[in-house]
């Protein structure tokens, strides 16, 4: 494996660790919940769910963190902010994970953190994400919230190179004159979790797994993504799917380990019911890297990481 040179920041968000280097600490998984789509989901403007499916996905995730060392956070999509905080109610309830607070739309994402400030829970949410697409309306609303842990798209519409999702942090793209890293100082955000923004396969998807290798090398920042992405995307295997579908889904969770073995800090895996296979896989992933991390460059890891817990 390798190391960086450049000092590498970890963040403590709600009692969990992200970033270091490779073997340092363990990668940290996301399974989503309540996404377009999720047939556990019965109204998506108001938020009402299978609550015993929904309860036996969270405590599935949970039980894996608990087996593998490998920490989770629960992504939370909602439509509206009526759903948005039904949801984090209920998610809150069941576990300690920390949550991301995920929308397509700004204003459901703004009601899921001011929700969350007021039930005592801010220190536990990760806001998804400060983007190019960031309306002034949103950007006021967060200067406002001051909250320190956000996700930080790299997301570059005009450019999918390396170079244009460095153009995006650090020097503006599309509506924003200033990169998305000055921007966040503005907003309170000490805690930035950069997303490398996996395109489909055929449009940067490459990049986007390269690029997790050069974010940890240029800023030292915890970075990851949701990679799962480009093979869901791909349109030859979602062909093939129909003949073979455990092809498909071997592919979905193997591609947790291209951006794993590039330094990836935190992945979003996707369908957090996918947790039984990812788990185990990353798991593996981990107790590579920390295992020559520590032969090679006497870089120990905690009693909790797979390395010690599997072995």
């Amino acid at each position: 494996m390798f190391v960086f040179e450049k000092e590498q920041i970890i963040h403590n968000i709600g009692g969990v660790k992200i970033g270091g280097s490779l073997g340092e600490t363990p990668t940290v998984l996301a399974g989503t919940i309540f996404y377009g789509g999720h047939k556990i989901v019965e109204d998506t403007k108001k938020g009402i769910f299978d609550k015993k499916k929904a309860t036996e996905f969270v405590q599935k995730q949970d039980e894996m963190s608990d087996l593998t060392g490998n920490p989770s956070l629960v992504q939370i999509f909602a439509e509206t902010s009526e759903a948005m905080v039904r949801y984090i109610d209920f998610v809150t309830d069941l576990t300690d994970s920390p949550f991301l607070i995920d929308s397509a739309d700004y204003k459901a994402r703004i009601s899921g953190l001011k929700h969350s400030e007021e039930i005592g829970l801010l220190d536990e949410a990760i806001y998804n994400s400060i983007n190019v697409f960031a309306t002034s309306e949103e950007l006021d609303a967060l200067e406002e919230i001051q909250h320190e842990c956000a996700i930080i798209l790299a997301f570059n519409p005009q450019d999918s190179t390396i170079a244009g999702r460095r153009a995006v942090l650090e020097d503006g793209a599309k509506n924003q004159d200033k990169g998305l890293l000055e921007i966040c100082k503005k907003l309170g955000v000490t805690k930035p979790l950069l997303d490398t923004a996996v395109t489909a396969m055929g449009a940067g998807a490459g990049s986007a797994a390269a690029f997790t290798f050069v974010s940890k090398t240029l800023y030292g920042l915890p970075t990851g993504s949701g990679v799962h992405n480009a093979p869901a995307s791909w349109a030859w295997l979602r062909k093939y799917k129909k003949v073979n579908r455990e092809a498909y889904k071997t592919a979905d969770i193997a591609s947790n380990l291209i951006v794993q073995m590039m330094g990836a800090d935190f992945i979003l895996y996707g369908p957090i019911e996918n947790s039984e296979r990812v788990f185990p896989t990353v798991a593996m992933g981990d107790v590579f890297a920390a295992e020559s991390a520590y032969l090679e460059f006497g870089i120990e890891p905690g009693n909790d990481h797979p390395f010690k817990k599997l072995l």
